[in-house]
């Protein structure tokens, strides 16, 4: 790929997810400072985790909330184009995330005006309409890094051109400058590197929104 040219790069994102939300914004600094053509899609953790009964409460509570958000993304897709997906994913983050709003029916509403999008796409949060459609841009992403992930994944040029899936990387807080800088270099180093398939450590810190 001649270097003069953006490096393509596709990341599946559930707008309820605070550690989908921090690798994106790391993401977008990075694209600041590098040449890359972020593809956004909208997976969801409600349809990943079907029909698991041994989740938390909480936890429930938040995948049921959460069909709401990855609807009203599917819809405002389809009658857009895929192009409005990463401005509108920005609008919803920041209210959720870093105003706490959680999935609410206003601060989607709010989101949809801030993206310069319908605010009558609203009634899509209820209806089932496109979710065939969500179901499909779900499964693209899992069918490239696997089963036994979360959100988000990252998908960028491997071997020979070939992509690469990753879940995460899962950051707190968003790395930003050279820092952001050194994360995405060691990611494509390893997304060359055949056969490498995975780091992971427990978390000993929740989400950080700055």
């Amino acid at each position: 790929m001649p270097a003069t040219e953006p490096v393509p790069v596709d990341f599946w994102f559930d707008p309820v997810c605070p550690w989908a939300w921090m690798t994106s914004r790391w993401l977008l600094d990075v694209a600041e400072r590098r040449a890359l053509d972020i593809r956004w899609h909208i997976m969801s953790l409600a349809v990943l985790n079907e029909g698991r009964e041994d989740l938390p409460e909480r936890y429930q509570r938040l995948l049921t909330e959460g069909w709401a958000p990855v609807r009203v993304v599917i819809a405002a897709q389809q009658k857009y184009g895929p192009e409005v997906t990463g401005r509108l994913y920005t609008a919803l983050g920041e209210r959720m995330h870093r105003q706490g709003t959680g999935p609410s029916r206003a601060a989607i509403t709010e989101a949809l005006e801030e993206a310069g999008l319908s605010p009558d796409l609203i009634q899509y949060a209820e209806l089932d309409t496109y979710d065939r459609e969500l179901r499909a841009s779900h499964q693209e992403g899992i069918d490239r890094v696997g089963q036994e992930v979360g959100t988000p994944v990252i998908s960028l040029p491997g071997p020979d051109g070939t992509s690469t899936a990753f879940f995460g990387p899962v950051l707190t807080p968003t790395p930003r400058g050279q820092e952001a800088l050194r994360l995405w270099d060691g990611l494509v180093l390893l997304a060359a590197t055949p056969g490498f398939y995975e780091l992971k450590r427990s978390r000993t810190q929740g989400p950080v929104f700055d």
